[in-house]
């Protein structure tokens, strides 16, 4: 009966360090998964952030600005317009330019 118990023995404490070890990874892989699911969180606001900066940066008022300062454009009036006849298109040949 003593080598049954120490079999017995032996078996409770292998299971013992078996489920040590195993908790101590689990707790490792929950730690893993909060760090994974804060980074996420972080990366869904600055993406957020980013979204917001991307709509305020594209505001019609902005890009017309932004082009008459650094591109140097500006809106087309009659005055400076000037119109190409294409011989290729029906009704822009001859008859566009003035002559009958």
């Amino acid at each position: 009966m003593s080598r049954a118990n120490l079999v017995l023995l032996v078996a409770v404490v292998l299971s013992a360090m078996y489920l040590v070890r195993t908790q101590y990874e689990s707790r490792q892989l929950f730690v893993e998964l909060e760090k994974a699911n804060n980074e996420a969180r972080r990366l869904e606001v600055e993406f957020e952030r980013l979204q917001v900066e991307i709509s305020a940066q594209a505001t019609p008022l902005r890009v017309e600005k932004m082009a008459r300062q650094q591109l140097q454009m500006q809106s087309a009036t009659p005055g400076i317009t000037q119109y190409v006849n294409d011989p290729g298109v029906p009704g822009t040949g001859v008859a566009a330019e003035g002559k009958p």
